[in-house]
């Protein structure tokens, strides 16, 4: 697998911020049958062409890897995480993630995507040693918890940015990360069945892992608000509230992460045994 260029027109050209070639995108995986009409409608009903194109980071053209890895994180940022004392928790399992990837053989052909809980993007799709680690100066947690519009935003980003690498001949895997406190307060557009329509059509075409973490704020029944996201209980982390067991967490994610990376044999193991391969 040959690696990755550092430089990025995707970084710097927004002339399609836009939406419009987003939006060629769903309607090219909704023709190859990738996208159902529930989760197209879910993309362009609203748009959020803007926001998706903000994490698409590196030009396709500018990648040489013979397959490519996708690998988000979404870190939630709500005012509870610092409110808990996990604020440099979550801090130390996303660069957890990415030191994990990093030190794997197959790490030149993986792309790293982070977008915060409420859409900052610190991290659009880039090589793994240009990525941006979280530190508290990046980071700061004093928001809400939109989880249902953001995760169609975020999920919506992984579909485009494989749309683009399988559109181009490039076989591409992603796995995916969703990480929250708490159960959705403040979406306004999406709703836990939009989320589970986009999850379903990722599912499908078999190459896309979706995971979610829940944190336990002391109410939150995590697997349930993830299974009615679409998300598979094999899938599914619950760690509770405590630094070491939050890292813990973190470090399962990692090892599944560098798991996919590992080829397509590697991913079909990975993707059937959950957390638990």
């Amino acid at each position: 697998m040959s690696g990755i260029g550092t430089h990025t027109k995707g970084d710097t050209d927004m002339s399609k911020a836009n939406g419009t070639g987003v939006t060629k995108l769903f309607e090219d995986a909704h023709a190859e049958g990738t996208l159902s009409m529930a989760g197209l409608q879910t993309l362009t009903v609203v748009d959020l062409g803007a926001q998706i194109q903000a994490g698409l980071g590196i030009h396709v053209d500018d990648v040489q890897a013979s397959e490519v890895v996708l690998v988000t994180v979404m870190p939630d940022d709500s005012g509870s995480i610092s409110h808990s004392g996990h604020t440099k928790t979550v801090c130390d399992g996303h660069n957890l993630v990415l030191d994990a990837l990093l030190a794997s053989q197959q790490k030149d052909g993986v792309l790293f995507h982070t977008r915060y809980l409420n859409g900052h993007v610190l991290n659009p799709f880039r090589p793994l040693e240009d990525v941006v680690r979280m530190h508290s100066k990046n980071y700061s947690a004093d928001m809400g918890t939109p989880l249902y519009d953001q995760a169609v935003v975020l999920l919506g980003t992984v579909l485009a940015k494989a749309q683009e690498f399988s559109g181009n001949g490039v076989p591409v895997r992603t796995v995916t990360l969703l990480i929250t406190d708490g159960a959705d307060a403040g979406s306004q557009k999406a709703r836990a069945k939009d989320v589970a329509a986009l999850v379903k059509d990722l599912q499908r075409v078999e190459n896309h892992i979706v995971a979610a973490m829940g944190i336990d704020d002391g109410v939150t029944d995590f697997r349930r608000v993830f299974q009615e996201m679409g998300i598979s209980d094999r899938w599914i982390l619950t760690p509770g509230q405590s630094a070491q067991e939050i890292r813990a967490a973190f470090q399962v994610f990692s090892q599944s992460a560098v798991r996919v990376s590992q080829g397509a044999a590697s991913f079909s193991r990975t993707a059937l045994g959950g957390f638990g391969a």
